[in-house]
């Protein structure tokens, strides 16, 4: 996918903000649309449909959190990344970010520079949708890698896109332990910084939506799949 061809929706409640941020991505070749609050986001995001969505975690009328979660049970959504460009950096924040469904946590101060080259990595894992349809059956799973849906127990569940990246990865070899490391470079990309806990959270959530008894922790190392 080109360039031209992505649409970035910039959301935060200061104009210097968008000005800022969406100067140096549209000067990169990417086009960009913005909005003031939580509210506008979700109304912005389901009618324009972008690839990438970068969010405040403070703003008025709906905040970038609540946002976040909204957007994410939008079925036409689910392939869209999300991360948060945000003055938030506490843990908890973070945590609260990644639980309602983003796909990275993006702390300010950032050079624009630095900014410009964390969207490239981002937007290397947004799926082209020429691609051919890939279904994987694991167990009673049935894992849609081209339209990112899982089936389970004839009931769909649709996965925001780090866990459903996270899921396939760990189902693509049910028994082997993949160590934390592999994990995040092969679900996060080597470009991304994320929290030593990110992995944490998102296999809890697998574990609350896909069954507990599906995920074992390997102290120290690692996590694996199981039947």
């Amino acid at each position: 996918m080109k360039k031209k061809d992505i649409l970035i929706l910039l959301v935060d409640d200061e104009p210097d903000i968008l000005e800022i941020v969406g100067y140096n991505l549209s000067a990169e070749g990417y086009r960009v649309i913005t909005a003031e609050n939580g509210a506008q986001a979700v109304a912005l995001a389901k009618k324009k449909k972008p690839q990438l969505i970068i969010l405040d975690v403070m703003m008025p009328e709906m905040d970038g959190i609540e946002a976040c979660e909204q957007i994410r049970k939008i079925p036409e959504l689910s392939e869209t990344v999300i991360t948060f460009l945000t003055a938030r950096g506490e843990d908890y924040s973070q945590m609260a970010g990644f639980d309602a469904g983003a796909d990275d946590y993006i702390t300010k101060p950032i050079k624009p520079k630095v900014l410009v080259s964390k969207v490239k990595a981002l937007l290397r894992r947004f799926k082209d949708n020429g691609e051919a349809t890939n279904i994987v059956t694991v167990g009673d799973l049935v894992i849609n890698r081209d339209e990112y849906k899982i089936i389970k127990d004839e009931q769909e569940i649709i996965l925001p896109r780090k866990e459903f990246e996270l899921l396939s990865l760990l189902a693509s070899i049910p028994g082997k332990v993949f160590k934390r490391e592999e994990i995040l470079d092969r679900v996060w990309g080597n470009e991304v910084v994320v929290g030593g806990r990110t992995i944490d959270v998102h296999i809890r959530k697998l574990r609350e939506k896909i069954g507990d008894d599906s995920f074992k922790t390997v102290k120290g190392v690692g996590y694996k799949f199981v039947l």
